[in-house]
């Protein structure tokens, strides 16, 4: 009847007797869909019977038996048995349907999140973000970054700003980092190239689907470069690539679970800041130079550049003043920086950096901050540091953009904002 025998661990999520055979779905391993499991009241003995008919839904399981050469189940995977162990039963209810035939809430999903992903939609976004990190790592090894991990236990704010968790260090203040930046930028006295996945950790009372607390970063940051067109080429190689990535690996198993996987564009485009600037002006936007670009600008102009078939976009010459003092000028009203929006989010900020150490200073005092609380970064300065640049993404953002979602708390686990500090 089989050709191979085999064990299979996991949670029953559906069960049900036909007369002498029961049927057990069970979710095993980090498959999306479960493996039916045929028990055959004559060719088990009595203990094994009656656990296949009583067995609690959510209860984990050993399951011992053969694998058929022909397959019956519509599931694709099936395992006939010959002993069913329950290794620990589930003591009530649970909260969410494991079948997954009844939606819950959407903070219930997350409230039970380590439930939820026995379900194949959530279990399928996890798998994507595990994988989305492990090509990261891939891409950035083998174009020669090293990897490295900055304090995140920190004296300073990356921007200088109030946006700080305050954390008591023995008889000291200290902060938990906003951003690896100060630290990456160091670095490049010393190596040419290094990357971070990093947490960032953000002050501000955020209650909006794309922002949280704490959330997952990349840091990428390269010297000897000659503008900032030279970090937009390698985070444009990394887009396309993780996108490519997905796609060959689990478009298709993303798509049985409703989502549509972001298609890779031949090319990104780049909208100058000015140019954007005019875009919003016809789309009834009334923003002035130097204005930040809100959400619902980003959003009305990401779906502009959308319907002309471009969801991926750079947009490039910042006016200095709205950008961090490490960025460095084009002249006396732009800066050499950029953003990378997906569908109308920023997914990803950068740009070359000021590496002259007077005018670093410069930069320090014009945007109101005293050089002397950044003198551990402007040291680094002193030794010949070297054009270089960089960017910073936000890992949570790339998977929620290219999976289509909407909300952020979508794609992490156990999401930090100002009112969730559990589970």
């Amino acid at each position: 009847m089989g050709t191979k025998a085999g064990v299979v661990e996991g949670w029953v999520s559906n069960a049900k007797s036909l007369g002498r055979v029961a049927f057990l779905e069970v979710i095993d391993d980090l498959n999306l869909s479960p493996i039916t499991v045929v028990v055959k009241k004559d060719q088990v003995d009595p203990e094994t019977w009656t656990t296949a008919t009583r067995v609690k839904l959510g209860s984990a399981v050993r399951v011992e038996g053969v694998f058929p050469e022909v397959v019956v189940s519509r599931k694709g995977r099936e395992i006939q048995a010959s002993r069913i162990t329950v290794l620990s039963e589930t003591l009530e209810i649970p909260p969410i349907d494991l079948t997954g035939k009844t939606p819950a809430s959407f903070d219930l999903y997350i409230d039970y999140r380590y439930l939820a992903l026995r379900l194949p939609r959530f279990r399928a976004v996890f798998i994507a973000r595990s994988k989305l990190m492990g090509f990261t790592r891939e891409f950035f090894a083998k174009q020669g970054f090293l990897e490295v991990n900055t304090p995140k236990i920190v004296g300073a704010g990356a921007e200088g700003g109030a946006t700080l968790f305050t954390v008591d260090y023995f008889e000291r203040k200290a902060y938990l980092s906003q951003s690896p930046q100060l630290y990456k930028q160091m670095l490049m006295c010393g190596v040419p190239r290094v990357f971070e996945i990093a947490p960032y950790f953000r002050a501000e009372k955020f209650s909006t689907p794309r922002h949280l607390n704490e959330s997952w970063g990349l840091d990428v940051e390269m010297a000897f470069i000659d503008s900032e067109e030279d970090v937009m080429r390698i985070l444009e190689d990394f887009v396309r690539g993780a996108i490519r990535y997905l796609r060959s690996q689990m478009g298709e198993t993303l798509r049985e679970v409703g989502f549509e996987l972001l298609e890779e564009p031949a090319n990104i485009p780049k909208v100058t800041y000015s140019e954007a600037l005019d875009t919003l002006g016809k789309l009834g936007f009334s923003l002035q130079w130097g204005d930040d670009l809100d959400t619902q600008a980003e959003k009305a102009l990401g779906e502009h550049l959308q319907n002309q078939g471009y969801p991926i976009y750079f947009i490039t010459k910042y006016p200095w003043d709205a950008k961090p003092f490490y960025i460095m000028r084009e002249n006396d009203k732009l800066s050499r920086s950029f953003d990378l929006d997906i569908r109308g989010i920023e997914v990803a900020s950068g740009g070359q950096r000021e590496h002259r150490y007077t005018e670093l200073l410069k930069n320090l005092k014009a945007k109101g901050l005293n050089p002397e609380e950044f003198s551990f970064y402007t040291q680094a300065f002193k030794y010949g540091m070297p054009p270089h640049g960089g960017f910073g993404l936000g890992l949570d953002r790339l998977l929620m953009t290219m999976l289509g979602l909407s909300n952020i708390r979508e794609v992490v686990l156990f999401p930090r904002d100002r009112f969730r500090l559990v589970p």
